[in-house]
């Protein structure tokens, strides 16, 4: 396993981290299994786990805080706040009351007095950044959280809320979390460039695009990944952007098999390779995928073969913008548009 520095933080996460998305009724994953997936990773050397308050509503926190039980203090851990906890119209968002009260409801399901990283999941159109900022800062002040850092923001909101934290004198967001992979890499245009000139850490989600560049679906098979099957309209194989991304995949096998890797290791020592990734983050459902990624720890792609991957999905294009879950809320929301 390989380390970086977390953006400005001085912390040293591993190039890989483990994402919690599946633990929980979304992986149909039980307690034993989570805490055999968090075992093989701190033992592959991963030192990374993200989770976050709405996956499985709850559930992954709660396992997660089972599993690191007697060993906290060797994980850098890492959660987030802003999508919708039930039905109250209050919880969920990113304003002071709601951000306060979910930290602590977060912290009880971890079993924890703090986290290292707290990450607002979603840019909040209705939430000024001040108020955000200033939540967060009194937070990190009171030693609640080590760091705060944003996930899925547009490449100007970056921007905007590193300049209200200056004009306020607030603590600011030091890492962003957005989706990357050899399919889907729009942020190369804007987000990753932002975070650079910033210096943020970037803890890059989906590098496996939600199972197709697991070797799990190719032409021919009927695609039978749990995004899949959650969402076929977006991570299916009959849609034009499904069978674009099947096209790109069967050509990215190829390129794969003629440097000797799997796959998967092509796919995570891409992502890897940009300079303003820190870290890549896998979400795997058992631990034999956990396997199969770590294979990936020490993946360091040469020039040519990242240059065959340039010719299949260029620099800077999505090959499904929608996979993404960051259209601007005002194309989303008609009343945003026509107030």
């Amino acid at each position: 396993m390989q380390y970086r520095t977390l953006g400005r933080t001085g912390v040293q996460v591993s190039t890989l981290s483990l994402g919690a998305m599946n633990f929980g009724a979304i992986g149909r994953t039980t307690q034993d299994e989570a805490t055999a997936i968090v075992d093989a990773a701190l033992e592959g050397g991963i030192n990374l786990i993200d989770t976050a308050d709405m996956y499985s509503q709850g559930q992954s926190e709660d396992m997660v805080g089972k599993a690191i039980e007697g060993r906290r203090e060797n994980i850098v851990l890492a959660t987030k706040v802003f999508n919708p906890m039930g039905d109250e119209r209050n919880h969920q968002g990113s304003s002071r009351r709601w951000i306060v009260t979910e930290l602590e409801n977060s912290l009880r399901r971890l079993g924890t007095d703090h986290v290292d990283l707290y990450q607002i999941h979603r840019w909040d159109p209705t939430t000024s950044d001040e108020e955000t900022l200033s939540a967060l800062t009194d937070l990190q002040r009171a030693g609640k959280i080590r760091y705060f850092g944003s996930s899925t923001y547009p490449a100007y909101r970056i921007v905007q809320a590193q300049w209200t934290a200056r004009e306020h004198r607030l603590g600011r967001f030091v890492t962003e979390q957005p989706p990357y992979s050899i399919l889907q890499r729009g942020i190369e245009s804007h987000v990753l460039p932002v975070a650079q000139e910033y210096g943020m850490g970037v803890l890059a989600w989906s590098p496996l695009a939600g199972g197709f560049l697991s070797g799990a679906i190719r032409a021919g098979r009927e695609a039978t990944t749990n995004r899949a099957a959650m969402m076929p309209e977006r991570f299916g194989t009959g849609t034009p952007t499904g069978r674009a991304k099947l096209d790109a995949v069967e050509k990215l096998v190829g390129v794969a098999d003629e440097a000797g890797l799997t796959l998967i290791q092509l796919a995570l020592g891409f992502v890897t390779a940009h300079p303003g990734v820190t870290s890549a983050i896998v979400g795997p459902r058992t631990v034999e995928h956990l396997h199969s990624q770590l294979a990936a720890a020490d993946t360091v792609l040469p020039a040519d073969v990242l240059d065959r991957i340039d010719e299949i999905v260029a620099p800077g294009v999505d090959l499904a913008p929608d996979d993404k879950f960051d259209t601007p809320p005002a194309l989303l929301d008609a009343s945003m548009r026509r107030r």
